[in-house]
């Protein structure tokens, strides 16, 4: 019999699909970039930062969750922040086995200081690039809306995103408070993403209810759907959902502090795997949430008494989920069953 130990899931190989670039600094890079910037921290002292901007089980709502963005947000206002961020980042993943990454963020939050959006999107691009030369690692970026935006400006994000098509950029995504900021307002966006067949993740049924996973879905298409906390609240869409095998990003944790789920007993995550739903574990922040993917999977096991035999299916749902094309993600699914077969984790053929 197999042991979840913590040691033994760190050694898993892994897909992190949900996981924000101005979330998961190291606060020892903020504070280095700050001095370098002639920034002004809330908080001096790397401890204290690190206290600051990790939101704990006592966070009171997505939006007050979402505050720690301006501090991290305020250092990574140049091409050389962008890159060391993307590139450190890919190498705190990759010390925990994760042989795949997507890493979304807003071009459009990174322009304070007179960068345009492609030169922002470039310097992440040239990290993802390094760190794929450097590491066992295949990352992908998304390019991240916020639904408080002018819809026009989710259009000119989407552009920029048809744009960087093939050059590692592979999704579009909506994220930000829900309530009052309904994702239809953004549909000329994704319609030209759409169009361009581009995928689509959107942030929905975190902070809203089960009307928000329903207008992704049917307005603006999304292909995956983040977090989705609220999606048992209607059936009839839980069962489109599980029958078109619409992915759900799910961020244990993060989910918890936003309080998209009173507590950890809440989470719908194991209702979700049992009727079939094809779930995925991620980290979502990794600095504000005070994760790692590993912390999460040990939840997961913890919990909510994942076996071994289901914790690798979740794994694998994660490299299926991925937004890279057919031919590669077969490669990755192939390697990724291999590994946990040498681990003693055997894979069903027939697995959906």
């Amino acid at each position: 019999m197999i042991e979840l130990t913590r040691e033994f899931v760190h050694s898993l190989p892994k897909a992190e699909l949900h996981c924000h670039l101005d979330g998961s600094m190291r606060v020892e890079t903020i504070t280095e970039l700050a001095k370098e910037q002639n920034v002004k921290l809330p908080k001096s002292n790397p401890k204290d930062l690190k206290k600051y901007l990790e939101v704990g089980l006592e966070c009171k709502s997505l939006e007050d969750y979402l505050k720690a963005f301006d501090v991290t947000c305020s250092v990574l206002q140049t091409e050389e922040s962008l890159f060391r961020a993307t590139y450190e980042l890919a190498e705190d993943c990759v010390e925990e086995n994760i042989r795949y990454l997507e890493i979304r963020f807003s071009p459009i939050l990174h322009i304070e200081k007179g960068l345009t959006i492609t030169v922002v999107l470039d310097a992440v691009l040239r990290g993802k690039a390094k760190a794929e030369a450097d590491f066992n690692i295949v990352i992908g970026v998304v390019i991240c809306s916020l639904r408080h935006y002018d819809p026009d400006i989710s259009l000119t994000l989407a552009e920029l995103c048809v744009a960087y098509k093939n050059r590692g950029v592979l999704g579009f995504d909506l994220a930000g408070a829900e309530e009052n900021f309904p994702a239809k307002d953004h549909k000329e966006a994704f319609y030209l993403i759409i169009n361009n067949n581009i995928n689509t993740t959107v942030h929905a049924g975190e902070a809203y209810g089960h009307e928000s996973i329903h207008q992704a879905i049917h307005w603006i298409r999304a292909n995956r759907i983040g977090h989705g906390t609220r999606l048992r609240e209607n059936g009839d869409l839980l069962n489109y959902v599980n029958d078109h095998r619409i992915p759900l990003e799910m961020c244990i944790t993060s989910n918890v502090q936003t309080k998209a789920v009173k507590t950890f007993k809440n989470h719908p995550i194991r209702f979700y795997f049992d009727i079939g739903i094809r779930v995925t574990i991620n980290t979502d922040n990794r600095l504000i949430s005070k994760t790692t993917l590993t912390d999460e999977y040990m939840l997961a096991i913890e919990k909510f008494n994942f076996s071994p035999d289901e914790i690798k299916y979740i794994i694998l749902n994660g490299f299926k989920s991925a937004f890279i094309p057919f031919n590669q993600k077969i490669k990755l699914i192939h390697a990724a069953t291999n590994e946990l077969e040498e681990k003693g984790l055997l894979i069903r053929k027939d697995y959906i």
